[in-house]
């Protein structure tokens, strides 16, 4: 693999006053990973996961564009075939595999040696939770990925290949091991520095039990499992997983060139991508009221209006299409990389398998008030809401959990693990299809030509491990 190479990436400008996230990558002397701060390599780290769960950075993260082309959120005004009717090629995923291993893992081990070495072990706690995250993203995406033997530079440029249950359980570990470094209570903490919570540990820890419970519940249904184990996991870490919407896990913009949400960069007119008809009418059709907060009406007509995925009509304006809200797509909209709403949607699926649709209820009403609140809507509005949408039957709880979840996980990557575990929400596919609906990303062409492995054969609609 020789595209596992350490490269820090130092971070030269944090400031607050004007929100200033610039960066430059640099060469550093493999043998020699503990020469650069941890206030400085922690930072831009931070920036590239944010990239890659958004789609931001060009190519860097096409894998989470690609996910919102099969959960249906977006379309391209584009000929057909395109990515939304799922042609894709390996060498589409490069930048994304670069962006996981090279720009993110890599520098996260930079980091923990670090600072496990200094004795800071708030920052290598803080290197192991996001090295979870980041390993949780790459073996959802491509099942079996190098672990064991990756991460050591030019020591083993072509390292095996770790099974996804192998996979999984080194993020539970890496999640312990994250919390009893910060159970440590060493005295250097990072401040902004620490672009998601300014060095408040006690949410990083909180964010760490929540991470273990979304990753007990991704193997509900996985060979060897059972549901009602994974439930009562799931629940007994959410006990100490976030606890409101201010724990939320996000990234800030100032709007300003060069510090722009990169959902606002996606969709600019060069790409051609806007909303879906499927993503618009559904919170249409449910008098959702968060439509104006998510969705922004079409600039041509004032309406709400979202491509249909795979039309073969180009439209001489893209002004006809609605693109995402100010919530979610304004230059200076926060990244939610891991939102209190989740918790509470985990919380109601795990109760739901152990105690039934009656307990789980509650906890799924407050799951949508939680995120409804989050975005300012009144309570008058969310109540309306609720006696339309919050009762839960038997015959119908897992798929309103799963339907509510994706909306408040608003183009979140987990849309499309949740969508390949329980079938919700319910997706048929689209016209003018190359295949099947997508099940998994193909493995990039750096990496086959690099470190060939029999894995890498897979198809877009192979499954995954835990995928049954």
């Amino acid at each position: 693999m020789r595209t596992i190479l350490y490269t820090v990436l130092i971070a030269f400008c944090i400031a607050p006053a004007t929100g200033c996230k610039k960066f430059i990558d640099v060469n550093n002397d493999p043998n020699n990973p503990t020469s650069v701060q941890e206030s400085l390599i922690l930072s831009p780290v931070e920036l590239n996961v944010s990239s890659v769960l958004t789609g931001g950075a060009g190519t860097d993260g096409l894998a989470a564009i690609l996910v919102n082309h099969y959960m249906q959120n977006v379309a391209l005004n584009q000929p057909v075939p395109n990515h939304g009717t799922y042609l894709l090629f390996n060498v589409d995923l490069d930048e994304t595999w670069r962006t996981i291993y090279v720009k993110s893992l890599n520098n996260l081990k930079v980091l923990n040696d670090k600072a496990t070495a200094n004795g800071n072990y708030n920052y290598s706690g803080i290197a192991r939770i996001m090295s979870a995250f980041c390993l949780g993203i790459a073996t959802d995406y491509w099942g079996d990925i190098p672990y064991t033997e990756a991460l050591n530079g030019s020591n083993k440029l072509q390292p095996a290949y770790d099974s996804q249950e192998s996979i999984y359980k080194a993020i539970q570990q890496l999640l312990d091991d994250g919390i009893a470094d910060i159970n440590k209570n060493a005295l250097l903490k990072p401040g902004k520095d620490d672009y998601f919570y300014k060095g408040n540990m006690d949410q990083w820890k909180r964010l760490a039990y929540t991470l273990k419970a979304r990753y007990y519940m991704h193997l509900t249904k996985a060979p060897g499992y059972t549901a009602l184990a994974q439930a009562d996991l799931a629940l007994t870490a959410l006990q100490n997983g976030l606890q409101a919407n201010s724990d939320d896990m996000k990234m800030t913009y100032a709007g300003g060139a060069g510090n722009e949400n990169p959902y606002y960069t996606d969709f600019l007119p060069v790409s051609t991508l806007v909303l879906s008809s499927a993503c618009v009418d559904t919170l249409v059709t449910r008098n959702d009221p968060r439509l104006p907060k998510l969705i922004a009406k079409a600039k041509q007509t004032d309406q709400y209006t979202g491509r249909p995925i795979g039309s073969v009509n180009i439209s001489g304006s893209l002004n006809i299409y609605s693109l995402p809200g100010t919530a979610v797509g304004a230059a200076s909209s926060p990244v939610y990389v891991f939102n209190y709403s989740e918790a509470l949607f985990l919380k109601a699926e795990a109760t739901l398998i152990k105690s039934g649709y009656a307990a789980a209820e509650p906890v799924y009403q407050d799951a949508i008030r939680s995120h409804m609140t989050k975005l300012g809507i009144a309570d008058a509005d969310v109540n309306t809401y609720l006696n339309s949408r919050g009762t839960l039957t038997a015959a119908n709880a897992l798929q309103r959990i799963m339907e509510e979840k994706k909306i408040a996980n608003f183009f979140s990557l987990e849309n499309f693990n949740d969508w390949r575990r329980t079938g919700y929400p319910t997706l048929t596919k689209v016209p003018n299809a190359t295949s099947e609906i997508p099940r998994r990303m193909l493995y990039p062409q750096v990496e086959i030509l690099s470190n060939p492995q029999a894995v890498q054969s897979a198809r877009i609609t192979d499954r995954v491990w835990w995928d049954k």
